[in-house]
């Protein structure tokens, strides 16, 4: 199986990346940067990881950069991840257009695009492929500072439901994962009291476990969840 799958370099996106190649599957992954520990994860799998540098603020040139420099119609493409995020943190009456835009451009214009050219690669390699989307709790519960990253993700869930029901008579399936609070790059300014007060929010008391959010993405782009689609799949531990 290979996987297109975006923001591989650190946190989530990495350990769906590793998981997907220690069982078997080929990773084409796209990040903005390249961690040491993605390097050390190409050399340990140099005939299943290809990465490209890109920068997904620059959903225009999805198309050359990614589907036609690094990714042909001759490659198939069975299942894309959609997991690249930035967060534009403050509360409403501050909001700036430029740092909006470029938030939008990532984590919603970009996997527009890159569903637009997987979906066509599918076809035309005649492919029952699954697109996974990397959603937050926070599209669904109120954060203060998180209003605007919040209506991005919840456009992305919008965007799944209606292409599962477009292109389902394809046999193409789109879901939507979404993880509660994770301990992630984009998370690290938070104060241990700020992240004490979300995980008092949670049944289960504590973090989301990022393996987990990884192991439902693999469920999700395999044959077992064959009859899945248009769904959200919560992994938060419980987010009240």
């Amino acid at each position: 199986m290979n996987a297109l799958i975006t923001g591989i370099s650190r946190g989530v996106g990495f350990e769906i990346a590793k998981l997907f190649l220690e069982n078997a599957h080929t990773v084409y992954g796209i990040s903005r940067t390249e961690s040491d520990e993605l390097k050390a994860l190409e050399k340990q799998y140099p005939d299943h990881l290809f990465f490209k540098n890109f920068d997904l603020s620059d959903p225009e040139n999805i198309k050359q950069n990614i589907f036609k420099d690094f990714i042909t119609n001759h490659i198939p493409i069975h299942v894309l991840i959609n997991n690249a995020a930035m967060a534009y943190d403050d509360i409403v009456t501050n909001l700036n257009y430029p740092e909006l835009k470029t938030m939008f451009d990532v984590n919603l214009y970009s996997p527009m695009f890159l569903t637009k050219y997987a979906i066509r690669n599918m076809i035309y390699n005649r492919i029952s492929g699954s697109i996974i989307h990397i959603s937050s709790i926070s599209a669904h519960t109120g954060y203060k500072g998180l209003s605007m990253y919040a209506a991005s993700k919840g456009a992305l869930q919008s965007f799944s439901k209606n292409i599962s029901r477009e292109w389902g008579e394809r046999g193409i399936r789109s879901n939507i994962v979404v993880p509660g609070y994770m301990e992630t790059a984009m998370n690290a300014k938070l104060t241990q009291d700020h992240k004490n007060r979300i995980f008092k929010r949670t049944a289960l008391k504590k973090e989301t476990d990022m393996q987990s959010v990884a192991e439902t993405v693999l469920f999700l782009a395999g044959e077992k969840s064959k009859s899945i689609t248009g769904q959200e799949i919560f992994v938060d531990s419980g987010t009240l």
